[in-house]
């Protein structure tokens, strides 16, 4: 099978075939930054989508925001959660938004990955709170961490439907078979996208060398976090096939992130707990 090398170009043409969702919540998290925005500044903002705006007004009626179904307009859904829910809201949304059909060459359906996604942004951001991290970019890099895949995907349905699609038997995980289909991971890709859409270089240096391996990349912290993260979800059972050979709980990652292994598995039914709780707004 030949290996398809993909210039960044197209790598990023087909990322902007993508809802703008995600490039909303990078703006949103710049904007929240600033202790002088304002709450109508923020509802102006997320009116430059109008799906996510209908997703986000749907999400803020469920049992988890503590909606009774009487939301009707992005300032009354902006309004009733406050500045303190609203990344995690706009962030739900954008899960919802984003996932809109199964990953054919993950063999990946749409509601596994939306709450993949869910799960990991959850278990990220309760991890980071265990070690001081920025909890909100932690967040952030859980729930996009899959991106790469997203327009990988694309690719290969758009542009290259005679690949083969991934099979765990044959590669033993999605880096090997990447590296023979695409000549680039999903890793790498997403690291792109998110540096072009502007997010933090903490949140795309993370994701981009995530899956550890090498050992240079045992020095990024958000990486470590990231790469329990994954063992966390994938512990749940929200785990995606190709991924479970790049999860484990040894000493340098955990030392990295600044974790103890005691300290995990309490934060894991914290996670599961919460994740149970918010399942219910992404269908």
């Amino acid at each position: 099978m030949a290996v398809v090398a993909l210039a960044r170009e197209k790598i990023l043409n087909t990322a902007r075939t993508l809802p703008a969702a995600p490039q909303v919540l990078a703006q949103l998290g710049e904007m929240l930054q600033n202790v002088n925005t304002g709450l109508d500044e923020i509802a102006e903002l997320l009116k430059r989508d109008a799906a996510l705006v209908a997703r986000i007004i749907r999400i803020s009626n469920s049992p988890y925001f503590g909606g009774d179904g009487s939301i009707g307009a992005i300032e009354e859904a902006v309004n009733r959660v406050g500045f303190g829910e609203v990344y995690r809201l706009v962030g739900m949304a954008t899960t919802s938004r984003l996932i809109d059909r199964a990953l054919t060459y993950y063999r990946v359906d749409a509601e596994a990955l939306r709450e993949h996604m869910l799960f990991t942004a959850i278990a990220s951001e309760a991890l980071a709170e265990e070690t001081g991290m920025d909890a909100r970019n932690s967040y952030t890099a859980g729930l996009l961490r899959p991106l790469g895949m997203l327009v990988l995907d694309r690719v290969a349905r758009e542009r290259l439907p005679e690949r083969e699609s991934y099979d765990h038997v044959t590669y033993g995980g999605y880096a090997k078979w990447e590296g023979q289909v695409f000549s680039v991971g999903n890793g790498e890709v997403a690291s792109m996208i998110l540096t072009d859409w502007r997010f933090p270089d903490e949140i795309a240096n993370g994701i981009r060398v995530h899956y550890l391996q090498r050992d240079t990349d045992y020095g990024n912290r958000i990486a470590c976090l990231l790469n329990i993260a994954g063992w966390l979800t994938t512990q749940d059972g929200f785990g995606l096939p190709g991924e479970r050979v790049y999860w484990e709980l040894r000493g340098r990652i955990l030392e990295t992130a600044g974790l103890r292994e005691e300290q995990i598995r309490p934060v894991g039914v914290r996670v599961r707990n919460e994740f149970e709780r918010s399942r219910q707004s992404l269908k």
